[in-house]
């Protein structure tokens, strides 16, 4: 059995060194956008918490570092973007930002606030159409051996994990 040394850098420094330092903050910034959610993300999380949308799993305001996605499915590697009036004037960062994360195998997907707001269910749509769309992945898994089948997957409505 091999034990690893002490690093013989101060804590502070060692996790700087391994971004640590950089998630923890990307973590803090994130948790503090959960309690100030805009009306719009109030409103859509209702719909994609607890595997609402047709039992695929959300994750709000989750860190891709060195980003932070407003709604992330981690199953179908989707984001989604839900935009104030403030995105108007950073097209730019927000193609960068898009860019990145689709070098890291997302799909992203945007909408107004306004979208949200007025028309819910067919913005519901479009996140359920882009769940059931099959990216391919940028690094492929080796092919399955014969007679293996692939894992079902669950459509049916969320269940509750209680059971009497």
């Amino acid at each position: 059995m091999t034990v690893a040394a002490p690093s013989p850098l101060p804590t502070g420094e060692r996790d700087r060194k391994r971004g640590v330092q950089t998630d923890r903050h990307k973590t803090s910034f994130a948790r503090r956008l959960r309690r100030r959610q805009t009306k719009a993300e109030r409103k859509l999380w209702r719909y994609l918490r607890n595997r609402r949308l047709d039992g695929f799993k959300f994750r709000r305001q989750h860190v891709i570092p060195p980003f932070i996605g407003d709604f992330v499915c981690l199953e179908r590697k989707l984001v989604v973007e839900v935009d104030g009036w403030h995105h108007e004037t950073q097209r730019e960062k927000d193609a960068r930002r898009t860019a990145f994360l689709e070098s890291q195998g997302y799909r992203v997907i945007r909408f107004w606030n306004s979208q949200v707001l007025r028309d819910t269910e067919s913005v519901l749509r479009a996140i359920h159409a882009a769940l059931m769309q099959v990216s391919p992945s940028p690094r492929p898994s080796p092919p399955r051996g014969e007679g293996e089948q692939p894992p079902a997957l669950y459509t049916g409505p969320a269940r509750d994990k209680k059971t009497k």
